[in-house]
């Protein structure tokens, strides 16, 4: 009897057990067994959510045997499981089936990341194709280019003449694409050896709020993503006007490989422009990554890649000299400009899921990289006899490495996520070099020439408690630099240095109102450093200069398929950085401050049609200058891009891109102004069977357009005095090109 009664009394104990709350482990991956990130588990029962990390891997906790778990994705089919005994004993695998993309489905309390998931929008609908457009993925980013097709573009954000990358953080799988005192500025952003059919995520945030972002996350960051693996092989051929040419191929190693992913993608590109002196432009790029999962689901990943550009360049003409016909739009006063550069990265990832609760994700880089620059700014005004040409020149190694660790915990009843990260990185430049030079063949002065090494060393904390609805997140983040430079132009040896370090708290507010209407205010201190070479001379004043940041907005679906966003933001920086033409390089200014205001949205009509619209309005001053005289240059008042896309309508894909920008003040009494300008960029394509042919046209309406433009003061061989006016880079007029894809 007592035995019976033993028995009976486990039996109603281990089922009280199984009917607790108890976590679920899950993976979810798509129908080529690739794991899924950001999926959105939901049970229907406890109301408990979660979401897949990068290895497809999620954990759910207070679910019963019974209860029903959603998993969806935008993008994907969503499933519903009902909870059996057994999944509370293994790992649960789902696949998600990948279908068209319906911006209905989308639920913003769902999303990971709402930004990121519109991002993935534009992605799907415009497919990259170059890596400016890369960069103009990123809502309100405008870019401009002024040197033959192979220096780093110039980028406009938020009221910023950002020059090539001053105030935005760029990286490529957790590898910074910045560079900290360059020959010709800081904060330059290659971005040219990235190929743009490999990107798979592009992540960015505005303004100085992420304590996983650091030096020159002012006016914001950019991350990129590149693809895990390859959905089919594949060669392309673009060609068109004025000696065009692009040739890719993207190739899998390791198609039916259980676990594992490798590709190989090749580049090659030349264009002469349209200039009457031909850029000879042309770039090599290869890339390659490797992805392993262990039985654990761990994740490892291996890139590599090289990219070697080449050009010549007409530079930036004086627009006198066009108005008085002695040249035209497309011609030089020095033909002799341009330059060549090159890169090599190597990448090592490594995620991992240390415990239920804990997520370590750590990344090691290695970075070779050369620059050499001919530039003539202002002709013949320092030297009327052989002119003013300069050389910026360069050698960089670059090490680092990223750690960051993310744990979800409970704090009483309120959830908790805590991140925390290290890093690490040194660059060592050998032979930072300016000279005045003639003819890119002899050197007349060094003007500086110099060995420099800076390190970064930083840590952040991050959490993040939610209270239903509600979430609040502090965080701090601490930097600290060594700057080393050691002058080849004195006659003795003596290396300069000097150290610092910042403290950057940031506080931002969280508050879903609605399953589709978020609110949010995000506040934050942030920085950019400064040249070593100009703090080692001003003995460590302004070295790390800081930004002071708020944004109040929300993002709203107010109807199934329009999706809106839109900020007020407030940005005070204690020192601009400002392009100086006669020495191409970036030099420290005064207080500035910006306000404005960011507004989009996207729009799907059907399964195929969609419509998006950015603008930024902008007001940027000087805070240190009278009125009338605190104007900063180039800094845009408005901006608006956007266009309609059409998405795989019976094999037929493409769509009308238009973008513009204001007429901004060229100097700081806006009595010279740049010029702004509307363009519109069609493209078409058609797919069958697997061939893909198209083509594009850039400057649809051949509008006359000034790319870029500065207030430079010059002076031409003939002339006795100089003359302060724009400077202008042309922008490409009607330019079309065809494109031929064979799919493997």
């Amino acid at each position: 009897m007592n035995l019976i009664k033993l028995t009976t009394l486990l039996a109603v104990l281990g089922g009280i057990a199984m009917t607790q709350a108890q976590q679920i482990k899950g993976k979810i991956t798509d129908a080529k067994n690739q794991p899924l990130e950001a999926a959105y588990i939901y049970n229907f029962n406890s109301k408990s959510h979660a979401h897949s990390s990068e290895n497809g891997l999620f954990i759910i906790d207070n679910n019963t045997k019974g209860d029903s778990l959603k998993i969806g994705l935008l993008g994907y089919a969503t499933k519903v499981i009902v909870l059996n005994t057994s999944n509370f004993n293994e790992i649960i695998t789902t696949v998600l089936e990948e279908k068209v993309f319906q911006l209905d489905e989308m639920v913003l309390t769902e999303e990971l990341n709402p930004v990121s998931t519109i991002s993935r929008l534009d992605l799907n609908t415009n497919p990259l194709n170059s890596s400016q457009e890369a960069l103009r993925k990123i809502p309100g980013l405008v870019i401009g280019q002024h040197a033959g097709g192979g220096k780093a573009e110039q980028i406009f954000l938020r009221g910023f003449d950002i020059d090539h990358g001053t105030d935005i953080s760029i990286s490529v799988d957790g590898m910074p694409v910045n560079m900290v005192s360059h020959a010709h500025g800081q904060g330059y952003s290659d971005l040219h050896f990235l190929i743009p059919e490999t990107v798979n995520k592009i992540d960015f945030g505005k303004g100085p709020y992420y304590a996983n972002h650091g030096n020159f996350a002012t006016a914001g960051y950019i991350d990129f993503s590149t693809k895990d693996y390859l959905k089919e092989n594949s060669i392309s051929v673009t060609a068109g006007q004025f000696n065009s040419l692009r040739t890719l191929g993207l190739f899998n190693l390791l198609e039916n490989t259980k676990n594992q992913n490798a590709y190989i993608a090749a580049e090659y590109m030349a264009n002469d422009g349209p200039y009457v002196s031909p850029q000879n432009f042309d770039r090599v790029n290869i890339f390659g990554k490797y992805v392993a999962f262990s039985p654990n689901n761990d994740k490892i990943s291996v890139t590599a890649s090289h990219f070697t550009s080449r050009w010549d360049a007409s530079g930036q003409i004086p627009q006198r000299s066009v108005d008085d016909g002695s040249i035209t739009r497309f011609g030089a006063i020095d033909d002799t400009e341009g330059g060549e550069t090159e890169r090599t990265n190597v990448n090592v990832e490594f995620n991992k899921y240390i415990s239920n609760n804990t997520r370590f994700k750590t990344n090691a880089f290695y970075s070779h990289y050369a620059f050499e620059l001919y530039s003539n700014f202002t002709f013949f005004l320092e030297d009327p006899i052989n002119g003013d040409q300069i050389k910026q020149k360069e050698d960089r190694q670059i090490f680092g490495l990223n750690t960051t660790i993310v744990h979800d915990a409970n704090l009483g009843d309120t959830p908790l996520t805590l991140t925390s990260g290290l890093g690490f990185r040194q660059d060592r430049v050998g032979d930072i070099e300016l000279s005045h030079t003639l003819n890119r063949k002899t050197v007349l002065e060094n003007i500086q020439l110099g060995d420099l090494n800076e390190t970064n060393v930083n840590a952040f904390v991050n959490a993040e408690f939610e209270f239903g609805k509600f979430r609040i997140a502090p965080a701090l983040r601490l930097d600290y630099f060594k700057f080393l430079y050691s002058d080849q132009l004195q006659s003795e040896y003596k290396s300069l240095s000097e150290t610092k370090t910042i403290v950057s708290p940031k506080l931002n507010f969280y508050w879903d109102v609605k399953d589709n209407y978020q609110v949010f205010l995000k506040s934050g201190i942030g920085f950019h450093s400064n040249d070593t070479r100009v703090v080692v001379s001003n003995q460590g004043k302004d070295v790390l200069p800081r930004a002071y940041g708020v944004d109040l907005g929300d993002i709203w679906k107010p109807l199934p398929n329009l999706v809106v966003n839109t900020t007020l933001w407030y940005l005070f920086l204690e020192q601009e950085f400002v392009y100086v033409g006669d020495a191409g390089i970036v030099e420290p200014s005064g207080k500035t401050e910006r306000y404005g205001l960011d507004f989009g949205f996207r729009y799907q009509f059907n399964d195929w049609l969609f419509l998006d619209t950015d603008l930024t309005l902008t007001h940027a001053r000087s805070t240190e200058d009278p009125k009338g005289q605190n104007y900063i240059p180039l800094a845009p008042n408005f901006t608006v891009a956007g266009g309609l896309s059409v998405n795989d309508w019976k094999g037929f894909s493409g769509g009308l891109r238009y973008r513009f920008i204001d007429d901004r003040p060229a100097n700081e009494d806006n009595s010279i102004v740049a010029e702004g300008y509307f363009i519109t960029d069609f493209n078409a394509n058609y797919s069958f069977d697997n061939i893909t042919i198209g083509f594009a046209i850039e400057n649809l309406f051949d509008v006359d357009w000034n790319e870029t433009q500065f207030a430079t003061e010059s002076r031409l061989q003939n002339e006795a005095q100089s003359v302060e006016e724009i400077h202008f880079t042309p922008g490409t007029p009607f330019f079309i090109k065809g494109t031929i894809a064979y799919r493997f």
